[in-house]
């Protein structure tokens, strides 16, 4: 699986990480740059309920491969004239 990106919404399960026993909705918010094990990364984002509101923030350590994602943001598209910042 291809890196999640900000804006994504993934379903997190035991099979991204054994805490989640129970699965969870999260919104990524983005990949935090921190030293961690191969195969593995930490993700900033929201945990949303059933219906989508946002109930708590968190950071997650889990194996991107085990993530089911579940709706991907379109990547930004730039016209002319705009600078990448």
């Amino acid at each position: 699986m291809a890196g999640v990106r900000a804006g994504d919404l993934i379903t997190v399960t035991r099979a991204a990480s054994p805490q989640f026993v129970s699965p969870i909705l999260f919104r990524v918010i983005r990949q935090l740059d921190w030293t961690t094990y191969d195969g593995w990364v930490w993700l900033d984002g929201y945990q949303l309920s059933a219906t989508g509101d946002a109930v708590a923030r968190r950071s997650i350590f889990v194996r991107p491969a085990g993530l089911v994602v579940q709706r991907r943001v379109a990547p930004a598209v730039m016209t002319v004239g705009q600078q990448r910042r």
